[in-house]
């Protein structure tokens, strides 16, 4: 099994931080110049940060999960390893 560690470029890194910035301020926009009441427009901002935090928590969850079973492959294919070399002695 190759492990492989993969690095994001610097260039991707900040495309990533700056596309999120550009739709992070053009929905704050359209929530400020949409056609509402406050009440309505503090609704959307509590469900577009819900959404952002979620979007974040979900992801984490999942990269986590994923580091998660490389770990136990990793120790399952020790133990393998470990076990093979035991039998030919």
């Amino acid at each position: 099994m190759i492990d492989q560690a993969t690095n994001n470029s610097h260039a991707w890194n900040q495309f990533n931080l700056v596309s999120f910035v550009i739709a992070a301020v053009m929905m704050a926009g359209g929530i400020f110049f949409m056609d509402a009441g406050f009440a309505a427009k503090g609704f959307y901002s509590m469900s577009a940060l819900m959404l952002v935090h979620t979007s974040i928590s979900a992801t984490k969850t999942l990269r986590d999960n994923q580091e998660a079973k490389r770990m136990v492959n990793k120790i399952e294919d020790a133990k393998t390893e470990k076990l093979l070399m035991d039998i030919n002695k």
